[in-house]
């Protein structure tokens, strides 16, 4: 029978370099929990399981973990007050993606209201869920603190960015484009990934993540002789350095 829970793509695990995370996977369906994991595992991360709130809020303090995917509906203490105790009292700053079956805006808004920062809704593809985990890694690195890659400097804190000593004005979403391009690089950062970052996967328009693209290296580019951000047909976006030639 298929799983309810689940879309009924391929669950063969995509080929990724994505760096090997830790995950503490909540879900207290036994069937969807081992699936889940299995897949996550496939994709190279390693997964801690709990089926019930506070397994979950004891793990999750006592260890450390890079992304929690949990589920809301839990046995004993739900998903809710797990997100709202592991902000509130254990001060935990770990990025969180819930799981739900409920699609009503109320339920989303109480997710984000409790701390989480991303809802991916059952069924769901366990691609876009270890994309999405992957993503949230990433964002999470990148917080705080500072990128310097090739005379590029990234302040996070001060929403600074320069090159090669000369200062850069950036608009935000060009600000959070090269931010994502510098977490990853040298690596090509797709399409769907930055769309997905900019504006959660609906850009306003198709050619909107071009347009940025364009901006962003009338900005980055155009003043210095070389350029740096650069077109990979078919697969994305990064940035190129000299030393990379």
């Amino acid at each position: 029978m298929a799983n309810p829970y689940m879309h009924r793509d391929r669950l063969d695990p995509p080929v990724t370099d994505a760096r090997r995370l830790d995950i503490l996977l909540v879900e207290d369906h036994r069937e969807l929990a081992e699936t889940t994991g299995a897949y996550l595992e496939a994709c190279g991360h390693a997964v801690d399981y709990a089926a019930d709130g506070l397994v979950a809020l004891h793990l999750a303090v006592t260890e450390s973990y890079d992304v929690v995917v949990l589920d809301i509906m839990l046995p004993g203490i739900d998903g809710f007050a797990v997100c709202r105790r592991l902000r509130e009292e254990a001060k935990m700053d770990t990025p969180i993606i819930m799981l739900t079956a409920r699609d009503q805006l109320e339920d989303k808004l109480a997710g984000f209201g409790a701390g989480a920062d991303d809802y991916l809704l059952k069924p769901f593809a366990m691609s876009e869920l270890a994309a999405r985990v992957e993503a949230l890694a990433r964002r999470g690195r990148g917080q705080a603190g500072r990128f310097e890659i090739g005379g590029i400097v990234l302040d996070v804190g001060m929403w600074e960015v320069a090159r090669d000593g000369v200062p850069v004005v950036l608009s935000k979403t060009g600000f959070k484009l090269l931010k994502a391009l510098m977490r990853d690089y040298p690596q090509v950062v797709s399409r769907r990934e930055l769309e997905r970052e900019l504006w959660h996967g609906e850009p306003p328009d198709s050619d909107a993540l071009r347009s940025h693209i364009y901006n962003l290296r009338q900005a980055l580019d155009r003043p210095f002789d070389r350029p740096v951000v650069t077109t990979v047909p078919g697969r994305g976006y990064c940035l190129r350095l000299e030393s990379d030639a």
